[in-house]
């Protein structure tokens, strides 16, 4: 019995793709760090908001690479010296990505109160009507 895949479906024609992302997407991982939120602002604009308290600005990428959103943080310990008693706060990196959809694409960025803030778009997909010439095959 051969196992039938979402890429070998005979009515999914091309959607070989799909199944490779669902795939990259169950491999990226599950950790708690930093806790994040994902809000639906309107029909075609969502945030993603990750509370990175104790980052700055500089301390933070966000990279775009085929339709993988990857945000980094990467903090240097500045330790300067200092003398800890308790050492609660960890200087800690992290790596966070989520997958977009075609069409979705990075709006802007912006941190406040120690939440960055992704503000993503969707754009509407063009309602396109193609009519097929049919050819005899004489």
């Amino acid at each position: 019995m051969t196992k039938l895949t979402l890429g070998s479906h005979p009515f999914l024609l091309g959607f070989d793709q799909l199944e490779r992302l669902v795939e990259r997407t169950a491999k990226t991982g599950n950790e708690g760090y930093p806790p994040y939120n994902i809000e639906q602002k309107d029909e075609n604009a969502y945030r993603i908001t990750l509370a990175v308290a104790g980052f700055a600005e500089a301390d933070l990428s966000i990279t775009v690479e085929e339709r993988q959103l990857v945000i980094r943080g990467r903090q240097t310990d500045d330790g300067d010296g200092r003398v800890f008693l308790h050492r609660g706060i960890a200087a800690r990196q992290f790596q966070r990505s989520f997958v977009l959809a075609d069409g979705v694409d990075v709006e802007g960025a912006t941190i406040e109160h120690g939440l960055l803030h992704v503000d993503l778009r969707r754009s509407a997909p063009e309602n396109v009507v193609q009519t097929i010439q049919i050819k005899s095959g004489d």
